[in-house]
């Protein structure tokens, strides 16, 4: 990195401000640099350069939930189901399907001819078994289905069935819910991988295959259009539709510093930027080649993420000295920087102008922030300055940001803060260990949630609170479990928002994690690209270049 945007714990409100001013000023003069190292300019129309959020340090959409990772998987590997920008569920390796009116039995027929990157068509027992390694790792939807299974059949190589013991009508949207994990279908010899150890073997069913040969984490991972891929006829839609790839190749070039990735941008060296920094848009907007957009109406949620298993955060009562101490203004001004559109605060867990959003049991996150009760809540928890493990992810803005608002939180409030700088890709290894933290575990990470993914509670990992099978954190809520419950038994709207109400006011009294806000990100690409549509993932399918 060109500099090292680490904050010190003090006083925040003057650290943003130094380092928004900071970067502005840095940027400008990186650009007139001509920013090294310098990048190869981006002007062939058969190569699309793309700066992703963050480095692609493995590539196993079922194994990690990092977005950075299934956004490499989209390409790769294709889905049974895909939603599109309602979230409504649309076929896609699926011909079509046909259920019993009680939704206990689902029978899916796939697509004539397709196949896998290695030449191998694609069969039922490669779904089965896709579907098998998938639900071990998905808890809020995949494992549910699991355990109301009796049976998961091949009919024939085209042709597979679910027995339920249960009715599950959300069927098609588990299928193909862009949260993570997403159900990606690999060849069967893969999807028989250990669900917990990651895959080696990246041979895909989608639109573009995965070159490991040039793959260099930290540095490029590079994609090539699979020419034998059959796309839909329809139009793409998100995850639905025809994914008609028009490059030859799609560099995704790794470019931590904010610096260097806005003046790649203006210098023509890449053609799109995932997550620009917000600092730096209004020096974008200027340029007349590039283009800077919202990248997803339905923006994101910020997290704290508490570990349920050790002290000092197995206490509900410590839990909710974060919540009556923490600011989510600090954390917008944080991550967002000074354009207040596009952040709000959340006093709840769903996404705001969505149907199911409430601020239900949401008090401890309004009012004034009370230090002194957090200390007293801490101390009756039983802290003793024991130190508090931060899983700092330096190389990714919006994680980077919220952990420097958390280390001085927590000192204001008398917390030893074990700050541990890392890389977004370490995070998400150290964030899988269920080690106390003193041994290589940890107490806290930062991450985001796309508001997709929180509209209700079948795609929101985050919310769940079946202890072992949860989320990162491991929360443990028998009354959170029961609401989940009741929002999937509602037989109407107005009977799942008051089921999601009951739900997120459990959610907050348990603390099952603490959202830092609501937020929007802009995208912005060179204007000789088209076809950049918003969405919680970058589509790159009808994308053009000239």
């Amino acid at each position: 990195m060109v500099w090292d945007l680490h904050i010190t714990v003090g006083n925040m409100d003057d650290k943003r401000m130094d380092r928004r001013g900071f970067l502005k000023t840095a940027t400008v003069a990186a650009t007139s640099a001509l920013a090294a190292p310098r990048l190869s300019l981006a002007a062939d129309s058969n190569t699309l350069r793309f700066i992703p959020q963050a480095n692609l340090a493995n590539l196993d959409p079922i194994w990690t939930t990092q977005y950075v990772v299934r956004n490499g998987a989209l390409l790769i590997w294709d889905m049974l189901y895909g939603v599109d920008d309602k979230l409504q569920p649309q076929p896609q390796m699926c011909e079509g399907h046909e259920v019993s009116a009680d939704f206990k039995t689902w029978t899916f027929k796939l697509r004539p001819g397709l196949k896998f990157h290695d030449g191998e068509p694609v069969l039922a027992k490669d779904a089965t078994a896709s579907i098998l390694r998938w639900m071990a790792r998905d808890a809020t939807m995949g494992g549910p289905i699991k355990r109301q299974m009796d049976a998961l059949e091949v009919l024939d190589d085209r042709t597979f069935r679910f027995r339920l013991n249960k009715p599950y009508p959300k069927m098609l949207f588990a299928l193909g819910k862009s949260s993570t994990p997403s159900l990606f279908i690999m060849p069967e010899r893969i999807a028989a991988t250990d669900p917990f150890k990651q895959i080696s073997d990246y041979v895909g069913s989608g639109p573009m295959r995965f070159n490991k040969n040039e793959w260099v984490p930290g540095a490029k991972a590079i994609f090539e259009r699979v020419d034998a891929y059959a796309p839909r006829a329809e139009k793409a839609n998100w995850l639905s539709g025809g994914k008609r790839i028009n490059f030859e190749r799609i560099e995704w070039q790794i470019v931590p510093d904010v610096g260097t990735a806005a003046a790649a941008l203006q210098n023509g060296e890449v053609d799109w930027w995932e997550t620009p920094s917000s600092d730096l848009v209004p020096l974008l907007k200027k340029h007349a080649n590039i283009a800077v957009d919202i990248a997803d109406p339905l923006g994101n949620v910020g997290s704290f993420r508490i570990n349920h298993l050790y002290p000092p955060f197995n206490d509900v009562r410590a839990r909710r000295a974060i919540q009556i101490a923490l600011s989510q203004e600090d954390y917008m001004a944080a991550v967002v920087g000074d354009d207040e559109s596009l952040w709000k605060t959340l006093p709840g867990f769903f996404t705001p102008d969505t149907p199911l959003y409430t601020e239900a049991g949401g008090e401890a996150l309004k009012g004034k922030r009370d230090y002194e009760l957090a200390k007293k809540l801490l101390a009756e928890s039983g802290y003793k300055n024991e130190p508090v493990v931060l899983l700092v992810a330096t190389d990714l803005g919006i994680v980077k940001s919220q952990c420097d608002v958390t280390a001085d939180l927590l000192k204001r409030i008398g917390i030893n803060v074990d700050y541990q700088a890392l890389d977004w890709g370490t995070v998400g290894q150290r964030r899988a260990k269920k080690d106390p933290p003193s041994q290589g575990g940890w107490n806290i990470f930062h991450t985001w949630h796309a508001g997709a993914d929180c509209v209700n509670p079948a795609p929101y990992i985050a919310l769940d609170a079946s202890g072992d099978t949860a989320w990162f954190g491991w929360p443990k809520s028998d009354l959170v479990q029961e609401k989940i419950a009741a929002w999937y038994a509602a037989p109407n709207l107005a009977a799942e928002q008051a089921a999601v109400a009951e739900l997120n006011a459990a959610a907050m009294e348990h603390a099952v994690f603490v959202p830092t806000g609501f937020f929007k990100q802009y995208q912005a690409w060179r204007k000789n690209i088209s076809g950049v549509v918003k969405a919680p993932f970058p589509v790159f399918w009808d994308v053009t270049k000239t």
